[in-house]
């Protein structure tokens, strides 16, 4: 590997250590030091280009951890002690990877995080609601276990003092800007489908601990609603098909477009596709686009994800853009409608 290979794994476990430190100090601890650990870097320039992100080997830890909770690291670990050592968690994160470096290098090497952030469906609720009322058919790329396709099942909380909708999980997002609320419905959703390069059965043991393993331990109030939104789950169950978001897109999209006008959703998923990916993935968006109208709704970061539509002032931004594009007899309109958390806990409206 070469040395630039190595500078920017660093540069980039640099740059989450500094975004993550309040929300997740463990990992932000862990990720400023990725200079001095060569067993670290070593790991990471293992893995496929596009699988090198902190939160890879964050989560392929977090999952060995899970299912051996008896180790010693996991006492820094808020969510599996009442009392976590406040101490320094290096040479105990070191030891475990050194102890199991063959079981990283094939995570690394095959999974990719599947942060199915439920809160997310805040975000894409508020992006719904710029669109013409109807019958939608919701389809969720990088859907993971497809937490993210019940957007209607859920209720919101964004502060300007009323919830909408019923439901068992409540997502607190809070708005700044007008209108101050997320949406002023919920969406009518006919039909809902997700698409994953590797879905997770939610069902499925090992499936279910690498979900929750992709959550960040310093966040509690995470993995609660994560069980939460599994068991809402258990009750509307959905279907995620496994394919490729560039080359099983058309498919994907005529399989709900009779059922109501078809929503793409993407959060977060972009940004693991390499440059010229990407390119080809709006590509088969706009010929798709060119017979059907169609709306896109997205969550992801400018600087990660070249081919969003935002202004020249935004493109650098590592801040996650929220935005929807739509189609209507082959033109497009694109609109930015905030700054917002990566989770759904803010939107900053624009």
């Amino acid at each position: 590997m070469t040395s630039d290979a190595a500078a920017k794994v660093i540069a980039d476990f640099t740059a989450f250590s500094a975004t993550t430190r309040r929300r997740a100090p463990l990992y932000s601890s862990i990720s400023a030091r990725i200079a001095d650990a060569p067993l670290l870097l070593n790991l990471m320039l293992s893995a496929p280009e596009t699988a090198r992100v902190p939160v890879n080997l964050f989560a392929a830890v977090h999952d060995l951890l899970l299912a051996d909770r008896s180790d010693r690291l996991a006492r820094f670990y808020p969510n599996l002690t009442r009392h976590p050592d406040g101490g320094d968690p290096m040479p105990e994160f070191l030891a475990f990877c050194s102890a199991r470096t063959p079981q990283l290098r094939a995570s690394l090497a095959t999974r990719f995080p599947q942060t199915n952030e439920i809160g997310r469906s805040a975000l894409f609720l508020a992006g719904f609601d710029h669109l013409a009322a109807g019958p939608k058919a919701h389809l969720d790329l990088g859907a993971s276990a497809g937490l993210n396709l019940m957007v209607d099942k859920l209720a919101y909380r964004s502060g300007d003092g009323r919830v909408l909708g019923d439901s068992d999980v409540i997502l607190d997002c809070s708005v700044r800007g007008e209108p101050s609320g997320l949406a002023e419905r919920l969406p009518d959703i006919r039909a809902r489908l997700g698409l994953d390069i590797a879905p997770v059965d939610p069902s499925d043991a090992a499936g279910l601990r690498w979900l929750k393993a992709c959550v960040w331990p310093d966040q509690a109030d995470r993995f609660h609603r994560l069980e939460a939104a599994i068991a809402l789950l258990e009750r509307n169950p959905v279907e995620v098909r496994r394919g490729d978001i560039v080359d099983d897109l058309g498919e994907a999209v005529a399989a709900v477009a009779d059922r109501g006008h078809p929503v793409v959703t993407t959060s977060w998923v972009l940004c693991y596709l390499e440059s010229e990916r990407q390119l080809s993935w709006l590509a088969e968006l706009e010929r798709i686009a060119a017979g059907l109208d169609l709306s896109w709704v997205w969550a992801e970061a400018p600087a990660q994800v070249g081919v969003l539509p935002v202004a020249p002032q935004l493109a650098a931004s590592h801040t996650t853009i929220l935005g929807v594009s739509t189609w209507r007899d082959g033109v497009r309109f694109d609109r930015t409608l905030g700054r917002c958390h990566q989770h759904g806990y803010w939107l900053h409206r624009l």
